[in-house]
């Protein structure tokens, strides 16, 4: 889908890309990288809006130098700042945009409806952008990006603005794109938790360098820790606490931390498995407590923490902590 070649971008005091070598496929690929990265950049260059300084690069088999106006012709763009008219409703604005990218007014116009109900605007088509929110100015952008049908979207950092509700239906209808349309996404975000639920593919930029490509499966590989939930009973209304005392008693290692499981079945305990007794202990514990057991998996890593200090045998690319934080 994508191939870029050393492609450089300079700038009179600043570098944003250097020499930058990537190969993206089909998929959903997530372009991760702090504010000034060279995000932004790379995907101007892409669409050949701004002229790389050195490289090539290319786009469906097209040359971002020579083929820009046919590129533009088979790719959606989301961009990441407000652009949206404030007096227009999103039917005509999105109208609009469809017979921009060449389709016939009939077609514009059925395409614009089943988009918008796409994104979940369709029952607020007809009111003008200025009154929608944060969240839904964000939707009216993606369906503009979507609508002439392209072979691949590239959306530039789509949650924005939006709060955690908004932002968890923003990735979800992102990840819809590729499994009910089969479009190919390259997705920018600074977040690095945002794109491990939504990604096959992971790429992280650093001052406009590669740090690490690589499928999200390679980035989250499973470890040696048990993730388990478990749920309450009469007997024992904390059924977590008294998990954790019983398996303390039983001389299992914890990890530091919990996470939050499920609504009604407390914190989910993070053990060490030191081999098959390890599972054959939790089992016989929880029945013990008449607890009843939500999981019992294998956790994998969070792509957060290949970056963290310590991190070695993943490499560590410890710049990427700060854009964690």
């Amino acid at each position: 889908m994508i191939v870029t070649e050393s492609l450089s971008k300079r700038f009179p005091r600043v570098t944003a890309l250097d020499r930058l070598s990537l190969d993206i496929g089909p998929g959903v690929t997530g372009l991760v990288g702090a504010n000034g990265a060279g995000k932004s950049t790379l995907i101007k260059i892409l669409l050949g809006l701004s002229p790389a300084t050195e490289g090539r690069a290319a786009v469906l088999g097209l040359d971002v130098a020579t083929s820009g106006s046919a590129i533009r012709e088979q790719v959606g763009y989301m961009p990441e700042h407000d652009c949206l008219p404030p007096d227009v409703s999103a039917t005509e604005f999105v109208v609009h945009m469809a017979r921009m990218s060449g389709l016939p007014p009939t077609a514009a116009r059925e395409r614009t409806a089943d988009t918008l109900r796409h994104v979940g605007l369709y029952e607020e088509r007809y009111r003008p952008i200025g009154g929608y929110s944060t969240g839904m100015k964000q939707r009216v952008k993606l369906a503009q990006a979507l609508v002439h049908d392209p072979e691949l979207v590239l959306l530039d950092e789509p949650t924005n603005g939006l709060d955690p509700v908004g932002r968890d239906e923003m990735l979800g209808l992102i990840r819809r794109i590729h499994t009910d349309f089969g479009i190919s996404v390259l997705v920018t975000s600074h977040l690095l938790g945002e794109l491990e639920r939504t990604c096959d593919h992971v790429v992280v930029i650093d001052g406009g360098s590669l740090l690490r490509s690589s499928s999200t499966r390679d980035f989250t590989q499973a470890t040696t820790t048990l993730a388990i939930e478990v749920t309450d009973s009469d007997e024992h209304p904390d059924g977590s606490a008294a998990l954790h005392e019983k398996l303390t008693a039983a001389r299992v290692a914890f990890h530091e931390g919990v996470e939050e499981g499920l609504p009604g079945a407390g914190h989910v305990l993070l053990i060490e498995a030191t081999g098959e007794e390890t599972y054959d202990l939790v089992r016989d514990t929880v029945a013990g407590l008449g607890l009843g057991l939500v999981r019992m998996e294998q956790r994998r890593h969070h792509i957060a923490e290949v970056f963290r200090p310590g991190a070695a045998a993943q490499g560590a690319e410890q710049p990427m902590e700060a854009q964690n934080r």
